[in-house]
């Protein structure tokens, strides 16, 4: 079975994080087709992604999707059975490897002791009875006499198990080898079956928009909170409001990225038994951010969790009251949040190893004129340069953008509680 070693660089991660939600805002506000028909590009992505479960055969309403779903799981079945034989073979080789080292222990023991005996037996008949020296030389007969029992022992044992091992060994590794060609066999039909489908898209594509034109529209379900709920742009009304929705929007599309990456974590280790090592701490650094980002857009919306038993039927005046008084709190939470991650970021591109004038400059060693005035473009190119800190596992990401993220979103959470206090002395002042 083929292997995946692919790393995400550093650099494509941020920018992913930046493109792809811009790419996905600019093709969410594209006019939609009416009636709707099934897309070229939409088909082949789906081919790309999930063409191993033959998920673009049913995103075309094609039942042949599931000729994919058995070898799939034969696939995943096949590394399973190839897991388990290669844990065996590792048992067994290790238990090769313990009698080898007692074989190369005990041969040398075994063989100077025997080469002592004579000479201790000599050492005995010279020396009188009783004597001390006798005691000692009987002493040392003894125990080359007990170093060659339990030695020999020891090695009859380890050399009778060593052929049986060897051949359970030999065994386990040709069970895994087959099951190895199993997956990869199997592995190379879907892809096969893949290619074909790649050719026939466009074709399959068009026959499902006939069959659409076929079929009757179905009226769209009603739901009964629809005149209930408030469209996001009714909340702005102002560039910091529209500035909230805009980093709610740019972050929410971040979700779309963990369901292709942890997809492409699943697939590599339970297909290619190929598990990555930045999959997890990508993802969990980047909903970190989504949540500092998105903090603004909770509270433009009111889609925070609180308890608002009494607040929620309280005049629009009362709550405006009521919210001034609080936002003294809210300011200290928010101003302490925005300092303490400005010290963060700060420190965090002041580490001792950074060697960029940008970490000169945060360690306070070279004056800012003098930093912009060094600044080029090696100082992002050269892989010797360091900014900061980073990760301690093997991806070693930086982790200095996410400290600044940090500030990013304190920033938008007091803007954010800015644009709520003029409103609420806007609703207090106002005459009724």
């Amino acid at each position: 079975m083929p292997g995946l070693s692919f790393t995400l660089p550093h650099w494509l991660y941020w920018v992913s994080l930046i493109a792809f939600p811009l790419i996905a805002m600019v093709l969410a506000r594209r006019p939609k087709r009416t009636p709707a028909e099934y897309s070229v590009p939409l088909a082949y992505a789906i081919w790309l992604a999930g063409g191993f479960l033959g998920l673009h055969r049913f995103y075309l309403k094609s039942m042949l999707g599931f000729v994919y779903l058995p070898l799939f799981l034969f696939v995943l079945y096949a590394n399973g059975q190839e897991g388990q034989a290669r844990g065996i073979e590792s048992d067994y080789l290790n238990q090769v490897r313990a009698a080898e080292r007692v074989i190369a222990r005990e041969e040398p023991r075994v063989a100077t002791a025997r080469e002592e005996l004579e000479s201790l037996s000599a050492a005995i008949a010279e020396t009188e009875e009783g004597s001390f020296a006798r005691r000692s030389a009987e002493r040392r007969l003894e125990r080359a006499q007990g170093t060659i029992e339990t030695g020999q022992a020891r090695l009859d044992e380890a050399q009778a198990s060593l052929g049986e091992i060897r051949d359970a060994a030999s065994v386990a590794q040709e069970r895994r080898t087959m099951w190895d060609n199993a997956a990869g066999y199997t592995f190379y039909a879907i892809i096969a079956l893949m290619l074909i489908d790649a050719t026939r898209i466009p074709f399959l594509v068009g026959q499902a928009n006939v069959w659409a034109r076929l079929e009757p529209e179905e009226p769209e379900p009603a739901h009964a909170d629809d005149d209930d709920r408030k469209a996001d742009e009714e909340y702005a009304t102002n560039w910091i409001d529209r500035l909230s929705l805009f980093a709610g929007e740019f972050t929410a599309y971040w979700a779309v990225i963990a369901v292709l990456v942890y997809y492409y974590e699943v697939i590599a280790r339970y297909v290619f038994n190929s598990p990555t090592n930045w999959a997890h701490e990508g993802m969990y650094l980047m909903f970190g951010m989504q949540y500092l980002i998105a903090g603004s857009y909770a509270m433009l919306t009111e889609t925070h969790v609180r308890v608002d038993i009494f607040y929620a039927n309280w005049s629009k005046r009362r709550k405006a009251w009521v919210d001034l008084f609080t936002s003294v709190f809210f300011f200290i939470f928010a101003g302490t949040l925005l300092i303490t991650s400005y010290i963060f970021a700060m420190d965090a591109i002041a580490v001792p190893t950074g060697n960029g004038v940008l970490s000169m400059w945060a360690r306070g060693e070279i004056p800012t004129e003098e930093m912009i005035a060094r600044f080029d473009l090696a100082q992002i190119t050269d892989p010797a340069i360091r900014w900061g800190e980073i990760s301690f596992n093997e991806w070693e990401v930086p982790l200095w953008p996410m400290k600044w993220v940090m500030v990013v979103g304190g920033l938008l959470l007091v803007l954010q509680g800015v644009s709520k206090l003029a409103k609420d002395i806007r609703e207090v002042t106002r005459e009724h």
